[in-house]
């Protein structure tokens, strides 16, 4: 099968578009063929962390496809089955944090990028019939982080303030779905006047320059809640404009992991903060069926063909994007 690979080389530098073998599902595991898959930041990551001296990996979290066939006790789904794939490994119930096996698709397992991907049955669902192909193979793994940080983690309610850095992203841009969804209001910050624009479209409240005066562009307006996913670069910001007793959930450090905190501002504000990622199959499964309830698709940017990966990553890695990049394999 064809598939987009690391391997030899950090970063880009190491991705190839070539054949791979194919495996057959085990005990418990099903065979998809892939019809669509979706990048996120995590591929740009793996291709860092992914040592040189391992083996060929296929990268990629997010995908949807069809059953091609099962293995041996696999009773959740049948050859013929579309569905999408739960990109959270081992990670079942409902709980505070991930069990010691939590893992995600793509490393250091195979992932999505590939015409074909064998995964055990549990991280799989039938596809949500509003959802086209090139939608359901990209919303997952956003979609799941979005989830569980706004609902189980901030327990967003309705009539709260959201606030949102960073529009444009996947999981930014699903979080506002989300939030207005659940009938909150909603900011967002970009330094794109274009990104600003397209999420008033989308229904957000209000859209600040992510590199002006927060505090005056909102005219000392403070948020119940803030979703920060940028990092250092915006983290001051971010707390600066929470109320007091407010919860910040933090989810995402692409703009720098290291920030300074002072700690007698944060324990006089009474401030909440809590660190989130990804979810488990039960998260994922009511994810589901709130996106269905509230007909949530995912903002599409742009889609490649498979052979098309790397300028997909190169697009992704400028930030040029403004939603999620789908690529197509199999039509």
């Amino acid at each position: 099968m064809k598939a987009f690979v690391h391997e030899g080389k950090k970063g880009l530098e190491g991705t190839h578009y070539r054949d791979m073998e194919e495996t057959e599902p085990k005990q418990g595991e099903v065979k998809i063929r892939l019809k669509t898959a979706g990048l996120n930041h995590r591929d740009l990551f793996v291709l860092e962390r992914h040592k040189e001296s391992d083996p060929a990996l296929i990268i990629g979290s997010d995908g949807a496809g069809v059953v091609e066939s099962v293995g041996e006790g696999v009773t959740r789904v049948s050859p013929g089955d579309e569905i999408v794939i739960n990109p959270s490994l081992g990670w079942m119930d409902k709980s505070e944090a991930p069990p010691e096996n939590f893992g995600i698709v793509g490393l250091p397992g195979h992932g999505t990028f590939a015409e074909k991907i064998t995964l055990p049955e549990n991280n799989v669902e039938l596809k949500p019939v509003h959802l086209n192909w090139e939608e359901a193979g990209v919303f997952s793994l956003a979609a799941l982080t979005a989830y569980r940080a706004l609902f189980t983690r901030a327990q967003v309610n309705r009539g709260d303030t959201v606030l949102l850095p960073g529009v444009g992203s996947g999981a930014v841009t699903i979080l506002l779905l989300f939030a207005k969804a659940a009938g909150a209001k909603v900011i967002v910050t970009s330094r794109s006047e274009e990104k600003r624009r397209k999420a008033i479209e989308l229904g957000a409240d209000e859209a600040i320059d992510s590199e002006g005066d927060w505090n005056e562009a909102l005219n000392n307006e403070l948020a119940d809640i803030v979703i920060e996913t940028v990092g250092a670069a915006t983290f001051d910001k971010s707390l600066n404009q929470l109320r007091k007793g407010g919860t910040l959930v933090t989810f995402g450090a692409s703009a720098g992991d290291e920030i300074k905190l002072d700690l007698r501002s944060f324990f006089y504000g009474q401030y909440n903060m809590l660190g989130s990622t990804m979810g488990s199959r039960d998260e994922y499964q009511d994810m589901l069926k709130f996106i269905s309830k509230n007909n949530i698709k995912p903002v599409m940017d742009t889609s490649y063909p498979l052979k098309d990966t790397r300028h997909a990553l190169e697009r992704l890695n400028e930030a040029k994007q403004l939603g999620k990049i789908a690529l197509i394999i199999n039509n």
